[in-house]
Order: structure tokens, then C-alpha cells, then sequence
């Protein structure tokens, strides 16, 4: 799947200078979900900002600007024994978080990071993309399944009923 380039000026990997942009990013994401449907996004500390930066330091998440303004973010894991213990996952990579900031919603955003995702685990021989997000996020479920991503299975991780998608690489 192509993005367009023009919208997205370019995709790179995080630094600790990007944590508050990631958690603006990331918390507008989750206020705008939580407006929407209700669902709550994120509650075990994932937006603290401790958190985040150290996770940005360890090279975790990616960010798309434009302009030099960090526009979207995705968290890339080339493991996940968290939501899928089940499974040998050598032959994958893993993304979660995927924000966009909403003054740029529906600009090909999330398609440019998913995209890169997909390059990324290619290149490191990975067979498989795989996330999950929660079941009842119809929308969220649909534009991963637009982009590709196969319903592989459902499993409850605490608190989270989720769906597992994966996409062949």
C-alpha cells in the first residue's frame, strides 16, 4: 500500500526531545476516543511522561511530521509477550498506539505509519505485522482491515478484551 509522500513529509524514528509531542499526541488521541464511543484508551500509564520518553529513548516509537510538527506516532516491538504469549513471535514485529493529531485526521496518516511498519519488519526478515486494539473499536477494526491486517484471533489481557490482527509480509 502507497501513502502520500506530499502529505507526510517524513517518518523517523523517535528521541527522548519528542516525549511531549508523543504524549499530546498520544492524549489527544485517547480525549478523542474517549468523546467518541467512551472507551478508554491507555489506562495503566501509558501517556505518563516518564514513560513515554523512556520508551521514545529505547527507540520504540515513530513519528510522522509535517512541517517539523509531529503529526502521528506508532510504537513499533519486535516482541509482545503481553498480548501474544501464545505464539512463537520471532516471525514478527508488533505496533500499538498508532495516534494521529486531529487536525490531520484523514490525511493518510495512519497509512504512512503503518506503511512504514511494514517496511520495517521486512527488513528485518519478519514474516508477519501484527497488533491488537479493542473489540468493540468498529472503526479502528475496519481501517486495519482496510490496510490489509487479517482478524486472527480475540483474547482477554487483563482488562482488555482485544482483537489480534496480523498481516502477512
Amino acid at each position: 500500500m502507497d501513502y502520500d509522500a506530499a502529505a507526510v513529509a517524513s517518518i523517523r524514528q523517535s528521541t527522548a526531545e519528542d516525549t511531549r509531542a508523543l504524549v499530546e499526541t498520544l492524549t489527544e488521541a485517547a480525549d478523542w476516543v474517549q468523546q467518541l464511543d467512551g472507551t478508554t484508551m491507555w489506562v495503566e500509564g501509558e501517556l505518563e511522561e516518564h514513560r513515554v520518553r523512556s520508551e521514545a529513548e529505547a527507540g520504540m516509537f515513530v513519528v510522522a511530521e509535517i512541517d517539523g510538527q509531529v503529526v502521528g506516532a506508532i510504537r513499533f516491538q519486535v516482541e509482545d509477550q503481553l498480548f501474544w504469549p501464545d505464539l512463537d513471535g520471532r516471525d514478527s514485529a508488533f505496533v500499538h498506539r498508532l495516534a494521529v493529531r486531529r487536525a490531520n485526521a484523514g490525511q493518510g496518516i495512519s497509512t504512512a505509519l503503518l506503511q512504514w511498519a511494514v517496511d520495517r519488519a521486512r527488513s528485518l526478515g519478519r514474516r508477519y505485522l501484527r497488533l491488537d486494539c479493542d473489540a468493540d473499536r468498529p472503526r479502528l477494526r475496519a481501517l486495519y482491515e482496510r490496510f490489509g491486517f487479517r482478524l486472527h484471533s480475540y483474547r482477554q489481557v487483563g482488562a482488555y478484551y482485544v482483537c489480534r490482527y496480523e498481516l502477512p509480509l
